[in-house]
């Protein structure tokens, strides 16, 4: 995959040190930023990582003008998940509905942005970065957790009861929580769907804007301190105005 020559360069993590710089990031944001905590997480060191790692391929957006990694994704194949004895997701989401379709899949992970790269044009580029890779490798189907911070489902209800009521997956390629969460936790006249939406993480507005649909049930993770949905992208549906800003140039700079 070819680096972006602009204020922002995307590529695959090429070494030890690429590897290690992604988890510094990843512990910085889930770690520090969001309380979370996992068997294989290195406080000493201060990275985040787990068994799933070595088996991957890590997207790493970094600042051309300083070289700091701002970004980074974790992204898995059906290849590399069959040497990983199976996908991450698969321990919170029954995934035998995209399993079984037969089609390519990439399972997306670990998504993050250094905070004061958010909201701008580095989730872009992350993005367009993933375009390629799904270009290169003819993937068909990309899902993945995407995780709102905190455990308070009352305090989430909104948003949850939105991507359920309006984004579920369709019935082939919909996946079931694992330790089933309802999402539908308020009757449609209580939900304000504009303030819903705004409580949406960026990942999963992006996913959402690229015709992104949802699995059956959240899946609230304690030890990670975060609610996740299952997001699931069929490439296939995308209409062409979603796929121009997936791919558009404009994003590289």
């Amino acid at each position: 995959m070819a680096e972006s020559p602009t204020e922002f360069t995307v590529s695959l993590a090429k070494n030890d040190a690429d590897l290690r710089a992604a988890q510094a990031l990843r512990y910085e944001v889930f770690v520090n930023e969001m309380g979370a905590d996992g068997a294989l997480v290195d406080h000493r060191e201060g990275l985040e990582k787990d068994k799933f790692d070595a088996f991957c391929d890590h997207m790493i957006i970094r600042e051309t003008a300083t070289q700091r990694v701002v970004g980074v994704y974790r992204l898995m194949r059906s290849d590399q998940a069959r040497r990983a004895g199976g996908f991450y997701s698969d321990a919170e989401y029954d995934l035998g509905p995209l399993i079984g379709s037969g089609r390519r899949l990439l399972e997306l992970g670990r998504s993050c942005l250094h905070p004061a790269f958010r909201g701008g044009k580095a989730l872009f580029y992350l993005w367009v970065g993933l375009n390629d890779y799904v270009t290169e490798h003819d993937v068909e189907i990309l899902f993945g957790t995407a995780s709102f911070a905190g455990t308070d489902l009352a305090a989430l209800a909104g948003p949850l009861s939105v991507l359920n009521r309006d984004y579920l997956a369709p019935e082939p390629l919909r996946c079931r929580s694992r330790s089933y969460q309802s999402m539908d936790l308020l009757p449609p006249g209580a939900v304000d769907r504009k303030r819903a939406m705004i409580a949406c993480p960026a990942l999963i507005k992006a996913y959402l804007r690229l015709g992104g649909t949802v699995g059956e049930g959240a899946f609230v993770d304690h030890a990670f301190n975060t609610t996740d949905v299952l997001m699931i992208l069929d490439t296939a549906a995308m209409s062409a105005r979603q796929k121009r800003f997936y791919s558009r140039p404009k994003a590289q700079g």
